[in-house]
């Protein structure tokens, strides 16, 4: 067992709310739930899901305490809500299990984009239930329940962006939940959080998307040599776009300002990098390439990566 790891099983004195509902057992929704169950942050687990398919699959796993379709219902009993969904499907979960939301609740999410999660959410839940939106920045490219492992958030930076006036106690026991996953917590407010994961998460997916997508139109001109010759960075790029289609169609469609305003960024910069390639600046290039090295290798020193080939994601972690 790893440093990062030993004692990460350890289970609470004494779980820290009494009933959690998780809906949504993708990869991060199984994740949570994994490690609930691992160290009883809760009383008792619910999970939720759409899908007949999940359903079924999340009880062979023995994911939860309790498994069931019915969010509504689950919804009434729990004292900390947490939607593990596509960003674009928030709105509709929130109509349909709000009006049950008991008083003195919590409700939480995972979504990597917060401004308009809060305004998703927010109109649907009633007096006296806390909304403390968070977002978790770990993830892999795969997908689905049998993806999630309990040691996903460890050492990972989970943003809290609760909204003005939330209340204080709330904000500590999610904030305390995340921690017992092993997460750093942050917290600052949901538009800066979109603004800064729109340079760090979401333009490079959206680069990665094209340029992958571009390999694919060459595939037939260059007779498969494309996939055949892959390098190590093309082979990088292909992992991040190999992402959940649906979440990321709903990532770029809901933060778009701030995605657009970090392309137009990137754009510029790629124009002053074509023109030192055109003046033979070779100079230019190599102070570029410099720093850009020394940010990877910050990354590394602060533990959120490894120098590993795989990026520290063993096979163990890839099923």
């Amino acid at each position: 067992m790893s440093a990062v790891t030993n004692g990460f099983e350890q289970q609470l004195s004494e779980p820290l709310f009494d009933r959690v509902l998780i809906i949504g057992m993708g990869l991060i929704g199984s994740s949570i739930a994994r490690a609930v169950m691992m160290k009883r942050i809760a009383g008792t687990l619910i999970a939720c899901d759409a899908s007949e398919q999940v359903l079924d699959r999340g009880r062979a796993l023995n994911i939860a305490d309790e498994v069931t379709g019915d969010a509504a219902t689950a919804a009434a009993s729990a004292d900390l809500i947490i939607f593990a969904v596509p960003v674009g499907a928030n709105a509709g979960v929130a109509r349909l299990v709000g009006p049950h939301v008991k008083p003195g609740a919590i409700v939480s999410d995972t979504g990597s984009v917060k401004a308009q999660v809060i305004a998703a959410i927010a109109p649907h839940l009633p007096t006296g239930v806390a909304l403390v939106p968070a977002h978790p920045v770990a993830g892999t490219e795969y997908s689905g329940p049998d993806a999630g492992f309990a040691t996903l958030f460890i050492n990972r930076w989970c943003i809290l962006t609760p909204p003005d006036g939330t209340d204080k106690t709330a904000i500590a026991k999610v904030q305390g939940f995340w921690e017992a996953l092993g997460s750093n917590v942050e917290i600052m407010s949901a538009e800066h959080h979109d603004l800064v994961l729109a340079i760090t998460s979401h333009v490079p997916h959206l680069i990665a998307y094209n340029i992958v997508g571009t390999a694919d139109d060459l595939e037939a001109v260059t007779q498969s040599e494309v996939i055949k010759f892959s390098a190590g960075g093309f082979r990088d790029f292909t992992r991040i776009a190999a992402s959940d289609p649906t979440m990321w169609r709903d990532v770029f469609l809901h933060n778009k300002t701030a995605v657009l305003e970090m392309l137009g960024r990137f754009t510029e910069d790629l124009i002053a990098l074509q023109r030192k390639i055109r003046h033979g600046d070779g100079e230019g290039l190599f102070d570029l390439f410099t720093r850009t090295r020394a940010i990877r290798r910050s990354i590394i020193e602060q533990g959120q990566e490894t120098a590993a080939p795989d990026f520290g994601r063993s096979k163990s972690h890839q099923k």
